[in-house]
């Protein structure tokens, strides 16, 4: 890779750390969830456990009063690692600073813009179209609203996307070693090492695969987040299997299928499913390690002696799993920004984060009557295309076989898919944050479609670019336009109602 596929990724992801880090502590309050995960965060700090608050938390909290004694401990039902990631930035600036709490949330969303930048360049071929993928996800409202608040599914979302590029990184390592293996054992010399007949009629074995194993700790690290990642362990492994597959029957092996199984499958399965539980076990040491958390001595109070071979400390977090899994299949409760998975991708229902009317000048106001928002609706531009483009995603891996249309489908199925099956939830269009990585790739390989290839002639290049150029800029321009009520500006309302296009929007 070419000086200019590292500078590229690298100005995208300045551009979108200027939008995450500017008035970062604006507004100075808790918004939304943040009155969960940022106290949370802050009982991780004093206990290493989620303790309960007193009545009224979010007015001491906002008025910087975090010597609050804190109650017994709370029933929650998401795992530690996000609220672990916001402690990070409240032990480094303070717990009563509001750039503490979003501190860790920019960071993950800011390195997410290189990772997808790079990832974009490998699946493509082309720095251009890596950089484009990059400043879309730097300028999307959607991500942008989530890196500057202290919610838990920009975590989720940035472990995913590192999971996803440890596997590109593995299926390129692994082919170019079993091209190398196989030359080896062709190669071999009369008196030297002989292929077995395994080998001819299976592939060698590749040894052992690290980026796999970076897949695996950040697959569970992702399950130490939010439990929606469990899809993505399952299809991340089915396609890297799949991937194996196809590489031993492109050079030739004769029984590709068993070989991809028995000597890729394994090991992947292992790589995968054991570490990443592991991983995700090792989250709960704060839990573990406590005597006094929630449910953390269930075991001793409901003994069972069919499963006393298990440790009390695991048989008492199963059960905290069983409660929490009850909890999230029966959340049906009513909420005023709720929305079903179908309109996700038109943003059918966005969530408002944060809303203030009727501020005057004392507030910054210069007419009549001011607002101040953060909503987490997307650029248009980018979620409507996006939509489009999945469509033809689907023709070309059908159709051509396109292995790159396959994986950026399989990411945005094992994000978006799952919640169909739940559908008397209560869901929010904000766990798109979750699969939008895969979305902004499939809008760039329509927008590489549209730019043609390098050898392409030069009246079809141009044209290409201008076609592409032009919708960079007038999505860069639409997201200038929607800013303001994505970072909690103070603008007149009759701007803030300009950008509300639908009326579900409000």
């Amino acid at each position: 890779m070419g000086i200019l596929g590292w500078l590229l990724p690298l100005i995208v992801m300045v551009i979108g750390g200027l939008l995450r880090f500017v008035r970062l502590g604006e507004p100075e309050t808790l918004v939304f969830d943040e009155t969960y995960y940022v106290k949370d965060a802050y009982s991780y700090l004093l206990s290493g456990y989620e303790r309960e608050w007193p009545e009224d938390p979010d007015a001491d909290f906002n008025s910087g009063n975090t010597g609050i004694i804190l109650g017994t401990p709370d029933y929650v039902v998401h795992p530690p690692v996000g609220k672990w990631m916001i402690a990070m930035g409240m032990l480094i600036f303070g717990s009563d600073n509001p750039f503490g709490w979003r501190f860790s949330a920019a960071v993950v969303g800011t390195l997410s813009i290189l990772f997808i930048a790079l990832i974009a360049q490998r699946l493509f071929g082309s720095p251009i179209l890596g950089a484009v993928a990059g400043l879309l996800t730097a300028v999307d409202g959607h991500h942008l609203v989530h890196s500057r608040t202290s919610l838990l599914d920009v975590f989720l979302m940035f472990w995913l996307v590192v999971a996803f590029g440890a596997l590109l990184l593995d299926r390129d390592h692994s082919r170019r070693k079993l091209a190398a293996k196989l030359s080896m054992l062709a190669a071999a010399a009369p008196g030297g090492a002989r292929p077995t007949a395994a080998d001819l009629l299976y592939g060698p074995w590749l040894g052992l695969r690290p980026w796999r194993i970076v897949a695996g700790l950040s697959l569970g690290l992702a399950l130490g987040t939010k439990w929606s990642a469990l899809p993505y362990i399952a299809v991340f492994g089915l396609m890297t299997v799949l991937w194996d597959m196809n590489a031993r029957r492109v050079v030739g092996v004769q029984r590709w299928i068993t070989g991809a199984v028995l000597r890729d499958g394994l090991q992947a399965f292992a790589s995968l499913v054991p570490l990443a539980g592991l991983t995700y076990l090792a989250t709960w040491t704060g839990w573990f390690l406590s005597s006094d958390a929630y449910n953390r001595q269930w075991a001793a109070d409901h003994p069972a002696p069919a499963w006393e071979w298990l440790p009390a400390s695991i048989r008492s977090l199963a059960d905290y799993h069983r409660a929490a899994y009850t909890f999230h299949e029966g959340l049906g409760s009513e909420h005023p920004y709720e929305s079903t998975p179908w309109s996700w991708l038109v943003m059918g229902r966005p969530v408002s984060f944060y809303y203030k009317g009727d501020l005057g000048a004392d507030q910054g106001c210069a007419v009549e009557a001011c607002s101040r928002a953060i909503t987490s609706v997307g650029n248009p531009l980018i979620w409507w295309s996006a939509a489009i483009a999945l469509i033809v995603m689907i023709f070309f891996w059908v159709g051509r076989r396109d292995w790159r249309a396959g994986a950026i489908l399989a990411g945005v199925a094992a994000g978006y898919l799952p919640w169909f099956l739940y559908p008397e939830r209560t869901t929010f269009f904000f766990y798109a944050i979750a699969f939008q990585p895969f979305l902004i790739l499939a809008l760039v390989y329509c927008l590489g479609l549209i730019l043609g290839r390098s050898w392409a002639p030069p009246a079809r290049r141009r044209t290409g670019l201008m076609l592409v150029g032009g919708f960079v800029v007038a999505a860069v321009l639409l997201s200038a336009f929607f800013l303001p009520i994505w970072t909690a500006e103070v603008i007149p309302y009759d701007q803030w109602r300009l950008r509300m296009w639908m009326p579900s929007w409000i």
